[in-house]
């Protein structure tokens, strides 16, 4: 089926107990952000629907926990090479639904299939620890044990490979999962999905809609656990309905990173490594360079380089030959385009970019813009920008750029660029951030932590920290032969219940 034909047959679907659902929920438009053309339909899932998702994640989890390691891992393995097999398909309707470009879609299915193959071995290759005995002749250990049911909630920009980080995770765990994806990126959700077809059902579902579905899933006693990726204000809202009822639960919540060149960079990568930091997927990345702090001695060669680079980036549809795609909706550019005119407000100046590109009237498109001689109380700089910006901020030293790195009220990431060794590890000593990157902008590593500190929200995704965030940990002691516990037992001798009367 062409592309076109699978957004038609899975639009107003769900995805419940194994099957595919038509929904008796409102329908809400999918709009193509590339032409402004409609591209099907999703739903608006209904109480009871979302209640049947439940009810099947329920029944389908024991079983799954109670096969092997062994199988678990051999079907996450199958999972993933049929996301292998699906990925032309899947990559395009990614980028006819969110706007990305076609190999910015391909390489987060990439992304999602060496995510499942990791956690398919690493589910499997540590189940507990034995711990030395506090009593001889005893065993004393710990077992991980699922949590039961997941609800993922996923934002739009990285729709896939967020899925597959976290469901990967939890279901190697032993979990079930119910998806609740982002209104702009459900229907390629739903097909990606398919590749969990393998899995028994009801163990992976997907629920439709808005912030009601995503409330009501994660409101539900049913949900034992809720990883949630998006906005500052939802992820507080979710942590405080799981805290309520002391459940456990992932927020990551926004991104404001720090990009720093000092003296020492060779300045035509850094330039090139600040060009794919700010404006890979049209700056629709939480970890995308939004604060870059110059040093006054490289500042304006910096400037001049980071403009050449930008004046090669090829914006335009997705699905053509283009580096820089559309945002992903009207209003996310509108809110964009008023941070740009804000910062030119307040005495920021436009080098390159601030406007929409010529001939390409239909579409959210906006163009790479590098702003200079910004200040760091200027508003760009203090919250998450999400968008294709560059703001450039001069600082005297390294301990400036540290300084305003750290007032920032977010701390997901931050990237230095500097080849003197003092500079380097200073950096990661001192950034309070989740992730520091030398010389090495915003790579990513299956088997490494990735998660931050302050506003950006709590717990990890990937690594072995993201498999025990989707599991308990439970402690046991047998003493085998049942012996008699006297050292502490009742009766307590007199000379410990009273020394002062015994004399002892």
């Amino acid at each position: 089926m062409t592309v076109l034909h699978e957004f038609d047959r899975l639009s107003r679907n769900l995805l419940i107990a194994g099957a595919f659902r038509r929904s008796a929920g409102a329908p809400l438009p999918v709009i193509d952000p590339a032409t402004e053309e409609k591209a099907g339909d999703i739903a608006e899932a209904t109480p009871d629907e979302i209640g049947a998702a439940l009810a099947a994640a329920k029944t389908a989890q024991p079983g799954w926990w109670s096969l092997s390691a062994l199988a678990r891992a051999e079907l996450l393995h199958e999972s993933a090479q049929r996301m292998h097999d699906a990925l032309p398909q899947t990559a395009e309707m990614l980028t006819r639904e969110m706007g990305k470009p076609y190999k910015e879609s391909a390489d987060e299915v990439r992304w999602s299939i060496t995510a499942m193959n990791y956690y398919a071995e690493v589910g499997r290759h540590e189940a507990g620890r034995v711990h030395g005995p506090a009593v001889a002749g005893q065993l004393h250990y710990t077992v991980k044990e699922p949590l039961g049911t997941v609800v993922i909630v996923l934002p739009f920009n990285y729709p896939l490979c967020l899925l597959a980080w976290e469901a990967a995770a939890a279901l190697a765990a032993g979990n079930a999962v119910i998806i609740k994806p982002s209104e702009h990126t459900s229907l390629t959700t739903l097909k990606f999905l398919e590749a969990f077809a393998n899995l028994p059902a009801g163990l992976v579902q997907c629920i439709t809609g808005g912030a009601d579905a995503g409330r009501r899933l994660c409101e539900s006693p049913r949900t034992d656990m809720v990883a949630f990726t998006g906005s500052v204000s939802t992820g507080k809202a979710v942590a405080t309905v799981l805290a309520s009822s002391l459940r456990p639960h992932l927020i990551e919540a926004s991104g404001n990173d720090a990009f720093i060149v000092m003296p020492s960079a060779p300045l035509d990568i850094a330039a090139r490594a600040a060009t794919f930091a700010a404006f890979l997927n049209c700056g629709q990345v939480c970890t995308s360079a939004e604060r870059l702090y110059i040093h006054e001695d490289v500042y304006d060669e910096f400037a001049a380089l980071l403009v050449e680079q930008v004046k090669e980036l090829r914006v335009g549809n997705g699905l053509d030959r283009v580096d820089v795609g559309p945002m992903v909706s009207a209003k996310e550019r509108m809110r964009y385009e008023a941070a740009v005119a804000r910062a030119v407000e307040q005495g920021a100046r436009i080098a390159i970019g601030g406007g929409r590109p010529a001939g390409l009237e239909r579409g959210f498109y906006t163009e790479p813009t590098v702003l200079v001689d910004v200040a760091p109380d200027f508003d760009i700089l203090q919250g998450e920008l999400f968008g294709p910006a560059a703001p450039l901020c001069r600082v005297r030293s390294f301990e400036e750029a540290v300084t305003l790195t750290n007032a920032s009220d977010f701390g997901l990431g931050a990237t230095i660029y500097t080849t003197d060794l003092t500079e380097a590890i200073r950096a990661t000593e001192q950034i309070q951030s989740g992730m520091v990157w030398v010389n090495a902008a915003l790579l990513d590593n299956d088997a490494g932590p990735f998660g931050g500190r302050k506003m950006s929200g709590v717990g990890r995704q990937l690594g072995a920290e993201g498999l025990d965030t989707f599991r308990h940990t439970k402690l046991v002691m047998i003493d085998p032969a049942a012996t008699a516990h006297d050292f502490w037992w009742f009766p307590y001798s007199d000379d410990e219940a009273a020394p002062h009367l015994t004399g002892a």
